[in-house]
């Protein structure tokens, strides 16, 4: 799976998502409020830190990383740091679905459908 992370980097990743814990975006706080109430008795992790990149939501169970992405991540260079990034998950067997911000904010019970859907393949 690569060199191992040095416990610097492990500790810088930890407090990046701490940091990102602390200041959620409102997409990611209103589905994080569905999510922590284990829905299909699946737990889902907020702000994970896995290798160099920090997963918006991970279901350990399930393998299964979920991404909500604002309007930023069709912008510059980001959507192709995205395809690297989850062929990166990928490519250690997690299954990687992304949403979009406005899909969670108008939508949240189709999103939480689809998560739920995602995890039952």
């Amino acid at each position: 799976m690569g060199k191992p992370m040095s416990s610097s980097r492990r500790n810088s990743a930890v407090l990046r998502a701490r940091e990102l814990r602390r200041a959620p975006t409102p997409p990611e706080y209103r589905l994080w409020q569905v999510l922590r109430q284990r829905p299909g008795e699946l737990k889902f992790r907020h702000q994970h830190p896995l290798g160099p990149y920090t997963l918006d939501f991970y279901c350990p169970a399930a393998r299964l990383v979920v991404e909500v992405d604002g309007d930023s991540h069709s912008m510059g260079d980001r959507p192709a740091h995205d395809a690297a990034r989850d062929a990166w998950l990928r490519s250690r067997g997690l299954e990687v679905v992304r949403y979009d911000a406005r899909d969670v904010m108008n939508a949240l019970e189709a999103v939480v459908t689809d998560i739920l859907r995602v995890t039952r393949r």
